[in-house]
């Protein structure tokens, strides 16, 4: 009898802009698996039935990207110590049982690309995060979750970086994005999760003289794969860690959970994925 056919997804709203199915069918072709992919866009009024009819309709489970993943949340019926942390969910599965769950693999993504491209990162014990989004939440747990104590957040709006030190707990605290500068003297990490110095947005103007040398940047903007940021830190010689592979390696669990094997973030697939971020246009 033929293999049966594993299928999962990435939905959202857009999503004609996700790469999500350029990394899963890399592996999927690599691997040898019977199983495929699909971008599917849903909007929000259709999110609940999409996610309560995915078994009927075939999916092992899925992707979860803007603006459903707090949706998801609230519809799984079991989520994982990530999920809970950051308050959203990206990926969804059934167990054993048939019961739909859901995690949150952007915390795991963003250790495991710092584990590969900086390995020094794991000793430090103070970070400063630029922004307060949902990006920073996983960036949040990650640090907490390393060992990092001290977690100075900075946001242009002081009242959304309260609510995630009420949210973190005391290993957090809130500032003002004009306090950057004296954040970063004993900084052993300095982590971007704005969307400054995205292609299209305003570059991220920020001083790194204060830094020590040992310090480690991290951007998670990977279009383009090197921002003017991460220039300026290696111009510095500091070690640093791009975007791209944080999304890389989020995507691993999902792939596991679905198709039984667990794939590898390497040098091709990443050749592969950065040959369509460069693509003009």
């Amino acid at each position: 009898m033929a293999e049966e056919t594993r299928r999962a997804f990435v939905c959202g709203h857009p999503i004609a802009h996700s790469r999500s199915p350029l990394i899963h069918g890399y592996w999927l072709d690599q691997l040898g698996i019977a199983g495929s992919y699909e971008r599917i866009d849903v909007a929000p009024n259709d999110f609940p039935d999409f996610l309560a009819g995915i078994g009927r309709n075939g999916f092992a489970g899925g992707n979860i990207t803007l603006p459903h993943k707090e949706a998801a949340l609230r519809a799984v019926k079991r989520r994982d110590a990530a999920a809970e942390a950051v308050g959203a969910v990206n990926t969804v599965w059934f167990d054993p049982d048939g019961v739909l769950c859901g995690g949150n693999t952007d915390a795991y993504g963003f250790a495991a690309n710092l584990d590969d491209q900086a390995p020094q990162w794991a000793k430090g014990r103070r970070a400063v995060v630029l922004g307060a989004g949902g990006a920073a939440r996983a960036v949040i747990h990650a640090l907490k979750q390393g060992g990092y104590g001290d977690i100075r957040l900075v946001n242009r709006t002081l009242q959304r970086a309260g609510e995630l030190v009420a949210h973190f707990g005391t290993a957090v605290s809130a500032h003002e994005w004009d306090d950057v500068s004296g954040l970063l003297g004993d900084a052993d990490l300095l982590v971007n999760t704005t969307s400054l110095g995205m292609k299209g947005a305003p570059e991220l103007d920020i001083g790194l003289d204060p830094l020590p040398s040992h310090a480690v940047i991290a951007d998670i903007v990977y279009v383009p794969l090197e921002t003017a940021f991460l220039k300026a830190a290696k111009a510095r010689g500091l070690a640093t860690a791009e975007g791209l592979g944080m999304l890389l390696h989020q995507a691993v669990p999902g792939f596991e959970r679905w198709f039984g094997r667990r794939p590898v973030v390497s040098s091709s697939l990443r050749k592969h994925v950065i040959a369509d971020v460069e693509k003009p246009g």
